[in-house]
């Protein structure tokens, strides 16, 4: 079975997760707990990783009991295809979301363009393009997942 990406209406991303997972779907939405501000207060919140996206793992003629879901509206295409992701590509997202916030990250004179293959954290041996070099913080370019990454310096 693979996991396929389905776009969701706007902030419908977990309730589209439970349903789903009502239907005997295997699900799988992302979260991550966040620091908002209001005018009067700071709340922990947990908010999906992507927004409006999240996956499903099913075989491909099972693909339009997605649809029974109210929230869910179509699956993401790469190619003229429904794009597929692979498992190892759910379990680095996984193992990066069940990991503490430290990782141990050491930076050699990094140059804009420079390929590096990092050696730490959740994205260990993934190979890495670097597209900025800051006094605060480092982007890089996974293209294998197909994300930007940005490394604030302590």
């Amino acid at each position: 079975m693979n996991w396929y990406v389905v776009y969701t209406k706007p902030k419908w991303e977990k309730k589209v997760a439970e349903q789903l997972t009502k239907f005997g779907l295997e699900c799988y939405c992302p979260m991550i707990t966040q620091v908002r501000q209001w005018s009067d207060r700071k709340k922990k919140v947990t908010v999906p990783l992507f927004n409006s996206y999240i996956f499903v793992q099913l075989e491909d003629s099972e693909r339009n009991l997605v649809f029974q879901s109210a929230g869910a509206v179509r699956y993401l295409f790469w190619l003229g295809k429904a794009a597929i992701v692979r498992d190892e590509e759910i379990a680095t997202i996984k193992k990066w979301l069940d990991t503490p916030d430290v990782y141990d990250i050491s930076i050699d004179a990094i140059q804009v363009g420079d390929k590096i293959t990092l050696e730490s954290g959740p994205f260990s041996t993934q190979e890495a393009v670097v597209q900025e070099v800051n006094k605060t913080h480092y982007i890089l370019v996974l293209e294998s997942l197909g994300c930007v990454l940005k490394m604030k310096i302590k």
